[in-house]
């Protein structure tokens, strides 16, 4: 009788479980972004939040955590939350590729504690050089790296940020020596390229539109393996003589690890579904990013790949936040 009734119990629960799953979501699901608003971690979120609460039928509403750690606390935050499908995370390549390797006890693992979603978008940075330079391409930047007795002044938004280690990642596979001129945000940096006051640079394309159309400064490729929509002629550094380099900013949706499958399906079909549309095309293709619709496998395989390549930049070269 005692076996019976373990049995039935046992049974309860998993029909319990299976018919919350069928029914999710029957309340708003909040999407976490685990910085302060306006960034573009900000724009992702939003540009498919509301999407995915006309096809799923509730309500998505995106929450700005900024609880400090460059998004590492809040991240922590949603990992040891709830599997329900309720609670869900904006993960990107700083919080779950190169931010563990920099903090100390971050509290979780990139790998084993989320439950990838898909990727929404990535977006590359771009090599940039003052108009008064003579290199007509990332060839001869090289070239005059290497004939250079000091290391070569680059600047970057930051120290630790992903466009600081794509130069890094530039001088390691280039065989070259850089200085690197850390800026307190992308637009001083861009400021001072337009000003002639540092020569080349690692920026994101949104905040230097505006200047390369300007012809206020050049760009000589992307950093992406393949070619920005937004400049279709500009080349790769990949392409560039630097084959196999790629250095971009992966933005996607996970869920705490645990989240049933049937939940993850159902919202990695709404993602997919958003990404489709020309108006969330059109407004990442703004940010300078590329739609990435992928499965929840694809995204895995991204999150282990990513988390691979930058582990071991930051391990080689003793980066660290500062």
């Amino acid at each position: 009788m005692l076996r019976l009734l373990s049995g039935l119990a046992l049974l309860a629960a998993i029909s319990s479980s299976a018919l919350a799953q069928s029914d999710y979501p029957n309340r708003p699901i909040t999407l976490v972004i685990p910085l302060p608003p306006g960034g573009t971690n900000d724009i992702m979120a939003r540009a498919v939040a509301d999407k995915l609460s006309a096809a799923l039928g509730q309500q998505v509403v995106v929450e700005n955590r900024s609880s400090g750690g460059s998004g590492t606390v809040a991240t922590r935050a949603v990992a040891k939350g709830p599997a329900d499908g309720y609670t869900l995370l904006l993960a990107y390549t700083s919080t779950l590729a190169t931010g563990p390797h920099m903090f100390n006890n971050v509290g979780y693992d990139a790998r084993k504690d989320f439950a990838p979603i898909g990727l929404i978008a990535s977006a590359p940075a771009l090599l940039l050089v003052h108009p008064s330079v003579t290199y007509r391409n990332v060839s001869d930047l090289i070239a005059d790296m290497k004939a250079s007795k000091e290391p070569f002044q680059v600047g970057t938004p930051g120290v630790s940020t992903v466009n600081h280690l794509s130069a890094v990642l530039f001088a390691e596979q280039a065989g070259v020596r850089m200085q690197y001129i850390p800026y307190k945000g992308s637009q001083p940096l861009n400021t001072d390229l337009i000003g002639g006051f540092v020569k080349v640079g690692f920026n994101p394309i949104p905040v230097s539109r505006a200047a390369i159309e300007g012809k206020l400064i050049r760009a000589l490729a992307a950093t992406s393996m393949r070619r920005s929509s937004m400049f279709p002629d500009l080349p790769t550094i990949a392409e560039s003589g630097l084959p196999g380099y790629d250095a971009v900013l992966t933005y996607g949706i996970v869920a705490p690890a645990g989240t049933p499958r049937p939940i993850v399906d159902k919202l990695n079909a709404a993602l997919r579904a958003a990404l489709a549309t020309d108006e969330v095309k059109r407004r990442l293709q703004q940010e300078g990013a590329e739609p990435m619709p992928t499965s929840p496998e694809e995204h895995t395989a991204v999150i282990d790949r990513e988390d691979t390549k930058w582990a071991a930049l930051i391990k080689a070269h003793n980066i660290a936040p500062r």
